[in-house]
């Protein structure tokens, strides 16, 4: 028999005459006893030595019944959180949920392969799923199996050998000068006029603007600052405050006379409201705010 420290396995002879090595990993449901078999001693010593150094450190599953669900819910949980944007992580948690788990998710992580991943493509457009969702679905999967392959679960990336739908451009028309105008016309008087205003002079993008705090903007040297974004979570019923995407998305940007002009009556109005309201009035500090002081959720609708 040969013994080795705690954790790193023992070797023994079985009594039909084959070797036997034993090893522990800890795994989601504790600790989980291995066992490998050679016919020599030397056979079992090198399977074990193997074994050991692809075991993973902390954590790990248990990858013989492991599914493809029970992985990305894992992998959803233990690595992805936290390491993006809520947004995207609730994005990815949803098509999870909603579109690879009933498909795949029942699939044992090992027995998949590209053809199931290619069918599930077609599947999913000809469900009329565009293709910008269905390349957002390969994205997750290529970006899982690849950690998957790192934790030594599986040997391959099967989403590597698949070719995901092209994602259809979007097409963006801007305003005419015309309709740009009208616009401007017509939001004249409106609480979020100055909104507007700053969306045509500055070119910010909507959740730039529904993120700007009063700290961002300079009214004395005409330029605001973008520092954090609104975005959406939980299929857009919140919405929450973060940092820009990239680092050239933070920037500092010139206001026009007429920007800074509306900004300053909108501060004014903003000063009333809260006068008015009181502690009614949930102040932090944004520049466009709801009726009470609180975040804009573009999905709903706000009076004028």
């Amino acid at each position: 028999m040969g013994r080795r420290g705690n954790g790193e396995g023992t070797i023994t002879r079985r009594k039909d005459g084959r070797w036997e090595a034993r090893y522990y990993v800890q795994t989601v449901n504790g600790a989980k006893r291995k066992v490998l078999y050679g016919k020599t001693r030397a056979e079992a010593r090198d399977k074990l030595a193997k074994a050991l150094s692809d075991r993973i450190d902390g954590i790990v599953y248990d990858d013989e019944n492991l599914t493809v669900g029970e992985y990305l819910d894992g992998w959803l949980k233990g690595t992805v959180y936290g390491s993006v944007r809520r947004s995207t992580y609730d994005r990815d948690t949803y098509l999870v949920n909603n579109h690879i788990k009933p498909v795949l998710g029942r699939l044992r992580l090992k027995k998949l392969n590209s053809a199931h991943v290619q069918s599930f493509y077609r599947d999913r457009l000809d469900e009329r799923l565009s293709g910008s969702t269905v390349h957002k679905m390969h994205d997750i999967l290529r970006r899982g199996l690849m950690q998957a392959v790192k934790w030594h679960l599986v040997p391959r990336n099967v989403a590597d050998a698949v070719k995901p739908p092209r994602p259809a451009p979007k097409e963006i028309r801007a305003l005419s000068a015309d309709e740009t105008r009208r616009m401007l016309k017509a939001a004249v008087g409106n609480r979020l006029e100055a909104l507007y205003v700053l969306a045509v002079h500055t070119g910010m993008r909507r959740g730039e603007l529904l993120g700007l705090t009063w700290s961002d903007v300079d009214l004395k040297n005409a330029s605001v600052s973008v520092r954090r974004t609104l975005t959406r979570t939980d299929n857009g019923k919140r919405v929450v405050l973060g940092e820009p995407k990239t680092k050239k998305s933070r920037r500092t940007i010139r206001l026009t006379p007429q920007a800074v002009e509306t900004l300053r009556s909108h501060l004014e109005r903003q000063l009333q409201d809260m006068e008015i309201l009181g502690d009614r009035y949930q102040d932090q500090g944004l520049v466009f705010t709801t009726n009470t002081g609180t975040p804009i959720n573009p999905l709903e609708p706000q009076t004028a």
